[in-house]
């Protein structure tokens, strides 16, 4: 958890990328701690592997433990997680998600089906597969995605751009020049002007949101 420096401030659950809630979610959280949020990063493998954090190197292993965790419950989780924020003292009631790559599926998936005030997914893997569950919608969301990204690309995007279709509530963002987990902070793929104009779009999208809710 990570706590804004003076007072209180709107609440943001960070879902983990499938390497666990390690250094790179932490910074994440810490940045948006920075700017006046109340951030939560739940650990998504506490029913298999409770604490676990792995390197991006390790993706075989990552894999394979992602795979035990059902993406409903795992949605339900992070449900938890805002009602937790919600009621906490630091939180001044609205809650937004925002998730990366696994993160990403989940909170779309938690915009579809519970009522986060805002939602915010990057490149999430998997979202083409439930887009059946766009009319459900319950949030603002902000998509984005990499052109050059080998698991959720192009295609993948316009499929989400059209299962939204008409919705003004949801935008898709894509970064034609970055690759998949552009924007995970010190990672081998970090592409810093896709990710900076992608974090910029998500942070303001979230003081729309959530800044001046009760």
């Amino acid at each position: 958890m990570a706590l804004p420096r003076k007072g209180k401030g709107p609440g943001i659950v960070v879902i983990q990328e499938i390497f666990g809630v390690n250094e790179s979610v932490r910074k994440v959280c810490d940045h948006l701690a920075a700017r006046q949020f109340t951030v939560i990063a739940p650990d998504m493998y506490w029913r298999t592997d409770a604490g676990l954090e792995l390197a991006e190197t390790e993706g075989e292993k990552a894999r394979a433990i992602r795979a035990k965790t059902n993406d409903d419950k795992a949605s339900d989780d992070v449900a938890a997680a805002m009602a937790f924020l919600r009621k906490h003292e630091a939180c001044t009631g609205p809650v937004g998600v925002v998730g990366y790559c696994w993160g990403g599926l989940i909170s779309y998936l938690t915009a579809v089906r519970h009522k986060p005030d805002a939602a915010a997914s990057y490149y999430g893997v998997g979202i083409d597969k439930r887009v059946d569950l766009a009319k459900n919608l319950a949030c603002p969301i902000m998509l984005h995605y990499a052109g050059q990204d080998q698991y959720a690309g192009p295609a993948v995007a316009a499929q989400v751009r059209e299962a939204f279709q008409g919705d003004k509530r949801a935008t898709v963002w894509e970064y034609p020049n970055a690759g998949h987990a552009f924007a995970r902070p010190g990672g081998a793929h970090f592409e810093p002007k896709s990710a900076d104009l992608a974090d910029m779009r998500t942070l303001s999208f979230m003081v729309e949101h959530l800044f001046g809710r009760r």
